[in-house]
């Protein structure tokens, strides 16, 4: 499994923990709702059953300081109370400023009567009244709580997850920078060792054959050295013909291919499109991609350079005949870590994304990919000076 595949198993499973406590939490607080209106009911019931004593004058009871204590102590439900024809008689915990507007009275009336059933309220075998009722305040704050909660707690998680990854690519780049740059010095060593060790050997008439060879292979040490050197700095960028670029990166890889790989380039080899270049990084995301695609064609396709020409910018497109690559992974190749190869690392596209748009200010994505047919990277870069003939 890859670093990548790790991390999203880790992030969609503390996911699912997150969803299973806000879901566990709205469960929670939709029981105690429920109870508490029970609750509520049953005080409102007591309310109305303390209106109807104090009414009836047949009532046995002469002390109605207990139910006049029940009818004062209702300080957060809002009632409303009509008579059988629906006149609104009394009403209780309602805005003071607006019970004067008897269309507010009436909106309320019609609110609580989908929220609650209303209680009958028998005063006479001919005479009876209605109370309606809302969910106290409280009540209503406790619905909406887990949902506020749920909110904050969503807020919360997206912050700490932009502060940890702003804080872990720092640290990457840390780790990137003394990486390469250690690299780049322990490769200095020794190739600059096989450099006197060739020019002694010039000097003994050995075989120029091998010398070339070893003179190419000197060249491609020193330009790796070059590429882990620069990565972590802020390089140089100097107005280079990309299309002599592209040439000599396919040069290289072209030798070191298989037969039946055919490199194709649909340009004019002979016009100078001057492009803001690090020749050295920029070869290395040529090669990359390249690469790339040598692995998706198998030892066995087509591999296919072409560059758009437009007035502000070079469009590079690289086509494969490759297996091609899901939809839903076009951005995830991009990502450190990600691989489909046994024994990679999945650090090259991940690494020419950030040389083309950190480094050069432009843009590297799949541009189009079908499954068992091939697959298309774009690289967009702003021009330099005019095209020369």
């Amino acid at each position: 499994m890859s670093i990548y595949h790790k991390k999203l198993k880790w992030k969609l499973g503390l996911l699912t923990l997150a969803v299973l406590i806000s879901f566990s939490s709205l469960w929670v607080t939709d029981k105690l709702v429920t109870s508490l209106a029970i609750e509520e009911r049953k005080k409102m019931e007591l309310w109305a059953e303390a209106t109807r004593e104090i009414a009836d004058i047949d009532s046995e009871v002469t002390d109605f300081s207990f139910y006049l204590k029940v009818i004062e102590d209702n300080e957060t439900v809002p009632v409303i109370v009509v008579d059988q024809d629906g006149n609104i008689l009394d009403h209780r915990n309602l805005n003071p400023a607006r019970t004067d507007n008897r269309e507010y009275l009436q909106r309320q009336l019609e609110q609580m009567g989908k929220s609650n059933e209303p209680i009958e309220l028998v005063i006479t075998e001919d005479e009876f009244q209605l109370i309606y009722y809302n969910d106290s305040m409280i009540l209503m704050w406790l619905v909406y709580y887990p949902y506020i909660q749920l909110l904050v707690i969503i807020v919360f998680l997206f912050i700490a997850y932009y502060a940890f990854n702003i804080s872990r690519k720092a640290e990457q780049n840390q780790v990137w920078l003394g990486l390469s740059k250690e690299t780049a010095h322990q490769l200095g060593t020794p190739t600059s060792s096989l450099m006197a060790w060739l020019e002694l050997m010039k000097e003994k008439d050995e075989d120029p054959v091998i010398l070339n060879e070893l003179e190419k292979d000197i060249n491609r040490l020193e330009k790796i050295t070059a590429r882990f050197s620069k990565i972590g700095s802020k390089p140089v960028l100097v107005n280079t013909s990309i299309t002599e670029v592209i040439e000599n990166a396919l040069e290289y890889l072209r030798a070191r291919s298989p037969e039946k790989v055919i490199f194709e380039t649909n340009f004019d080899k002979q016009t100078t499109v001057l492009v803001p270049l690090n020749t050295p990084l920029f070869d290395w995301v040529i090669e990359n991609v390249c690469k790339n695609s040598l692995d998706a064609i198998e030892g066995k396709g087509k591999i296919s350079l072409t560059l758009h020409n437009k007035e502000r910018s070079v469009c590079i497109d690289i086509t494969d005949t490759g297996k091609g690559i899901p939809r839903g992974r076009f951005k995830t190749i991009f990502k450190p870590g990600f691989t489909t190869r046994r024994n990679g690392w999945g650090l090259g596209l991940s690494l020419s994304k950030r040389i083309i748009e950190e480094y050069h200010g432009g843009r590297i994505f799949v541009q189009q990919s079908v499954l068992n047919e091939g697959t298309t990277i774009r690289i967009i870069l702003k021009k330099g000076q005019t095209d020369q003939k």
